[in-house]
């Protein structure tokens, strides 16, 4: 007798967003949960959160525009865009809210998705995330400075085919072997596509100066003051300082800072069950937001609106 298949836990599937192809990976039942890639990374690297959590949530991992398998046309990289395209795939598959979970970039726009699209929001996670400080790993500062891209077109397809070198190199700035160099690297050699690389220079350079991150969301953290919030770091991310995380913990009362001592700029890859059971326990033990129009209102002025039940 043949046995039947068992469907995969996760599934990928895609949609078409104002023309243009934007991929997703989906799974599990329940409360929804956006997990948002961080630069030149895409929803794979979810998988393992996905499937250790599909049991009790909706889990939404979509490749943002330029990343992955998704198109990558000439346009918008901005927090702005990719905040607007996370709220038009929510719509377009049928789910009205969602907790946002943002890695390095990817905190970046679920800090503006919140910021634009407040009442669908039920939950905010940083993780390693960018816009809370200016300090980031020298890489990325010098992908900015001019003839990067003819840098990166002479060299991330031959360098990505002899690790060992782009290995050397990344120890030398500051990464250590495992999951951080492990994605890099991978990222890295994605940028030998012309499409590719064109949309990771336009979405890095509209976070990223020679200086180091242009965009810092410190002076609107108060905004999510209703919105029950978990911030997760790496002690040892070589790319964004867990001094970040922590920095921007003491502007959001109520929420939950979460650093491990041992991960690295990936926490959720690095510690995968530990990183899962901190995220259930913040959904078991908070309240999803409620927010209005009346109430967003009142915290924009300054007036202190009903709070949701939250841990801090």
């Amino acid at each position: 007798m043949i046995k039947a298949l068992t469907p995969p836990i996760v599934q990928i599937r895609e949609v078409n967003l104002h023309g243009h192809k934007v991929s997703y990976r989906i799974a599990g039942s329940g409360p929804a949960v956006m997990l948002v890639h961080g630069i030149a990374g895409s929803g794979e690297t979810w998988t393992d959160t996905m499937e250790r959590l599909a049991d009790h949530y909706t889990l939404i991992a979509p490749d943002l525009p330029g990343h992955g398998v998704s198109d990558k046309p000439v346009g918008d990289y901005s927090l702005g865009s990719l905040a607007s395209m996370l709220r038009d795939l929510l719509v377009t598959i049928g789910i009205e809210r969602a907790t946002m979970v943002g890695h390095s970039l990817g905190g970046g726009v679920v800090m503006q998705f919140v910021y634009q699209f407040p009442q669908r929001c039920d939950r905010l996670v940083l993780v390693s995330s960018g816009g809370l400080g200016s300090d980031v790993n020298l890489l990325l500062r010098a992908a900015c400075l001019p003839g990067a891209d003819l840098f990166l077109a002479a060299t991330a397809g031959p360098l990505a085919k002899t690790g060992s070198i782009v290995g050397g190199a990344l120890g030398r700035l500051g990464w250590r072997p495992g999951s951080d160099l492990e994605e890099i690297s991978r990222g890295f050699a994605s940028l030998a596509d012309t499409e590719t690389r064109k949309a990771f220079l336009h979405t890095l350079k509209s976070v990223v100066g020679i200086e180091g991150q242009r965009v810092n969301a410190s002076d609107r953290l108060y905004l999510a003051s209703e919105i029950p919030t978990l911030l997760i770091s790496g002690e040892r991310d070589p790319i964004i300082p867990a001094d970040h995380a922590s920095e921007a913990h003491k502007l959001m009362p109520g929420s939950k800072l979460v650093i491990f001592p041992a991960a690295g700029h990936m926490p959720y890859i690095d510690q995968p069950a530990d990183f899962a059971r901190v995220m259930r326990d913040f959904m078991d033990r908070t309240e999803p937001a409620d927010i209005t129009t009346e109430s967003w209102s009142e915290i924009l002025r300054g007036v202190k609106p009903r709070r949701n039940k939250a841990s801090a």
